[in-house]
């Protein structure tokens, strides 16, 4: 069966994979990066961050028997920035979310308050106790702001991030500030000090707004439809059981191809950019995939018209993306970091996922279903090379595994002293068995 044929009753949208967040968002970044604020909750102190990167962090100085400070804050990255909070015990002000690009799409950093994306009396009820948010109608003295300037280039190492961090806990008239603001260079890039289950616990705080939540669920609608339709075909096997789909983020607009063959060059590592051929070939050869199955190919919209995309899969792998699944105009009328945040959903719920991992998008997503997959008592996806034996199991296209040549199982390692492994430039997955 053509694409044409299977995908007539709607067009599915893919993400804007040019951004961000994770996520996630949880999930919600989504290539997504976010800015956000920190507060500092208990003697009406607050820091500040111009921007977060929302990762959490663990318990290290000044927390107190009583939690964290309602009256101190910090302003900085999302998750990041909440694990910065934690440690200066302090609470997190009211971040704002934008996506942050390579090619600056000035049109499309329009940033968004985190209420808009996720639910804020919920993330503090879920997170009481190890992280806090606040409003800045919650300051008393907006003017009580001390700027707190990070270092940046090499010589500003991690130790010395986390050296400046501690003396701002235990210098005087610095916590006597209200907001203490981080300012500096390329925040998404800040050094963090956390290990990865702290993040963890962050995420699991990160619940979308049901607005954001239904218009996922339309779109996921969609790809099982197109996959029931595939299934009811006469020799296409019985279409009771959920049609399962295959998410695959694919990176290939110019804005990543230029940065990631940059980053090739400057960091000695081959294996980062993907071709559109080498993706298509890689997926197909997981094995055990259900066909006729469905593919939705998150791609950036300047992608759509590329048919290209739509050609040369396996047969039995039917790809389809928003345009041609009839379900790009749910993602138009959203301002882009919360389509990223659709399309972070979408492929958060796939059956399988695929995705490269130097792309935070990715690394999210599979953090995401890493939390799944543990929560359902599994510890291991890597018994056979590219064999779906577990639920929720993804992979790295950009990563060869063995002889076969597939695309490489991957997941997070949960118990990890560091979120490098799912940070921003890292080809460090765990396949853990």
């Amino acid at each position: 069966m053509d694409l044409s044929s299977s995908c007539k009753l709607s067009r599915l949208f893919a993400c804007n994979l040019t951004s961000i967040i994770c996520k996630c968002l949880a999930l919600v970044t989504i290539a997504l990066f976010f800015r956000a604020i920190l507060y500092h909750l208990s003697s009406g102190d607050v820091l500040e961050r111009d921007d977060l990167d929302l990762i959490p962090g663990r318990s290290m100085l000044l927390q107190s028997d009583e939690g964290i400070r309602r009256n101190k804050f910090l302003e900085i990255a999302f998750v990041r920035a909440c694990l910065t909070a934690r440690m200066l015990n302090r609470t997190f002000l009211m971040p704002s979310l934008s996506a942050s690009l390579f090619c600056k799409k000035i049109n499309r950093l329009q940033p968004i308050s985190f209420d808009k994306v996720f639910k804020f009396e919920r993330f503090n009820t879920l997170c009481e106790g190890f992280v806090q948010l606040a409003r800045y109608s919650d300051l008393k003295n907006r003017t009580g702001v001390y700027d707190l300037r990070k270092g940046s280039g090499r010589k500003w190492t991690v130790e010395r991030d986390l050296e400046q961090l501690k003396q701002s806990i235990i210098n005087g008239p610095i916590d006597m500030h209200e907001v203490i603001r981080m300012v500096g260079k390329n925040p998404f890039l800040w050094h963090g000090h956390w290990p990865v289950k702290d993040y963890a616990r962050v995420f699991e705080c990160l619940v979308l707004v049901d607005d954001i939540s239904k218009e996922a669920d339309k779109v996921v609608s969609k790809i099982r439809q197109i996959g029931r339709k595939l299934r009811s075909e006469p020799g296409m096997g019985s279409s009771l059981r959920p049609a399962p789909y295959v998410a695959v983020h694919i990176r290939v607009e110019i804005d990543w191809m230029i940065h990631c063959k940059k980053l090739e060059q400057r960091s000695g590592v081959s294996q980062i950019c993907s071709s559109k051929q080498e993706i298509i070939e890689r997926v197909g050869k997981i094995i055990n995939l259900e066909a006729p199955i469905v593919v939705y190919l998150a791609v950036a919209d300047n992608l759509l018209n590329d048919s290209s995309l739509l050609s040369g899969w396996n047969k039995g792998l039917v790809p389809c993306e928003k345009k041609n699944l009839g379900v790009d105009g749910i993602y138009k009328k959203h301002p882009y970091l919360i389509q990223s945040a659709i399309d972070n959903e979408v492929c958060s719920k796939a059956d399988i996922f695929v995705g490269n991992s130097f792309s935070t998008f990715s690394s999210h997503i599979v953090f995401e279903r890493t939390q799944k997959m543990m929560r359902m008592g599994s510890t291991s996806l890597c018994k056979n090379e590219n064999e779906v034996d577990v639920q929720w199991p993804s992979y790295a296209y950009n990563i060869a595994a063995g002889e076969s040549n597939g695309p490489q199982k991957w997941m997070t390692n949960m118990s990890d002293s560091s979120l490098r492994v799912i940070s921003y430039d890292s080809n460090a997955i765990s396949c853990l068995g």
